[in-house]
């Protein structure tokens, strides 16, 4: 019998983040004087509010007999573009929610679909490239590789100021790319992206035809200043085009602590989402009714978000207090992740988390897991550990105290 065909790009990727932590934790017993604490995972343990199930239980049980429409409701629509205008100060009518804005079953199916949709099969007479920063979200990588593109990573560290240089992009790789990925805040860094770097990333996709997918997912977690955002620097650039090359990327997963929701949405350039449409009809994981009624219910209520934003705050306050000064420790702009350099105190993150689990039950992300190393074998990420504060404050505070002391911070 002859064996049914694989498609050999997914033989150019790595295992997913998670998978990798599994296999690295397979042979270590963790200790048994604690309760696990999961802190790998960027999943908001916060409940949500209760205008979600409020609103999902008002709904007739009939729409959830109804195929979901792939453009959103109208109410839908309406509620996300009218955040995005209270958000981002948008004029009036600058984010058309008939033409310029698509729902999503969570970000993540829509950042996926965008190398599909962005990716020719050649640019410039050779191979695309889509460019991404690194560290980098799996799906980045998988969606660009597997829709037949280099996947080209983009050093952000310490002395990138934790974004990608975007002037040390060679101009040939420029050329042939087809999508870059831009995170902000970055995920697991925290730096944000501010209104000229932005206007640059805009600027390179209109002059090298590229779009650039803004993944803006953790916008509304921040400390001090809200995060600049893509429209609004396509705001001021102004031009007959404002939105034109551009795609941002929103969800209520992080701002409404409703990641079981997959429920999200891209805005942008009308051409862009004209085309994405399509495609989505094809590929359409959909959103049921009531869901839609929920998410809409929750881009237009703001007072739950403000409340999320403070704990976040208290969390990181707790995890200063343990923390500072040790590891590298900084307060990020954005985000809800500390990015701890333990390459002193455990020679890489692998063997940290391995020291974490086994000494502390506490789960964390090995650096290395987000990035991928250079051509002479250097791996930035190798010394560092992510830890998402996704848990309460007091859980935050003992279980970063206990990190201090198992790693000797």
């Amino acid at each position: 019998m002859t064996s049914a065909v694989i498609n050999d790009r997914l033989d150019r990727l790595t295992d997913y983040p998670f998978t990798r932590l599994a296999q690295l934790l397979a042979d270590v017993t963790p200790a048994s004087n604690r309760a696990p604490v999961a802190m790998s995972v960027g999943e908001p343990q916060h409940v949500p509010p209760e205008i979600l199930t409020g609103t999902l239980a008002a709904q007739p049980i009939t729409d959830w007999g109804k195929y979901p429409p792939t453009a959103g409701t109208p109410a839908w629509r309406q509620a996300a573009a009218g955040w995005l205008a209270r958000r981002y100060a948008l004029p009036d009518g600058f984010v058309d929610p008939e033409a310029a804005i698509l729902p999503l079953a969570g970000t993540r199916e829509g950042l996926y679909l965008a190398a599909q949709l962005c990716v020719p099969q050649e640019k410039a007479g050779r191979r695309p490239a889509v460019l991404m920063p690194n560290p980098f979200y799996a799906v980045y990588e998988g969606a660009g590789t597997i829709a037949g593109a280099d996947a080209v990573l983009l050093p952000a560290t310490k002395a990138t100021g934790f974004l990608p240089d975007l002037d040390a992009i060679p101009e040939e790789t420029l050329a042939r790319t087809a999508l870059f990925y831009l995170t902000t805040p970055a995920n697991p860094q925290g730096a944000c992206a501010d209104a000229a770097y932005l206007a640059k990333a805009i600027g390179l996709a209109r002059t090298h035809g590229f779009a650039l997918a803004v993944d803006e997912c953790y916008a509304e977690i921040y400390d001090r200043t809200p995060p600049a955002g893509a429209l609004e620097v396509a705001v001021a650039l102004g031009g007959e085009a404002p939105l034109a090359n551009l795609l941002v990327f929103h969800s209520l997963s992080k701002r409404s602590s409703a990641a079981g929701l997959r429920s999200g949405f891209v805005a942008g350039d009308p051409r862009l989402l004209r085309a994405f449409a399509r495609l989505r009809s094809y590929a359409n994981a959909g959103t049921p009714l009531p869901a839609f009624a929920a998410a809409a219910a929750l881009w237009t209520d703001e007072a739950h978000v403000v409340a999320n934003r403070e704990a976040y705050r208290r969390k990181f306050d707790a995890a200063e207090a343990a923390l500072g000064g040790k590891f590298g420790f900084y307060r990020p702009p954005g985000g809800f992740f500390l990015w701890l350099d333990v390459g002193e105190a455990c020679g890489d993150g692998m063997e940290a988390a391995r020291r974490l689990w086994r000494e502390g039950a506490i789960r964390v992300l090995p650096g290395a897991f987000l990035t991928k190393a250079a051509a002479d074998g250097s791996n930035h990420g190798l010394p560092y550990i992510r830890v998402a504060l996704v848990h309460d404050a007091d859980t935050v505070a003992e279980c970063c105290a206990r990190m201090a002391r198992i790693l000797g911070g």
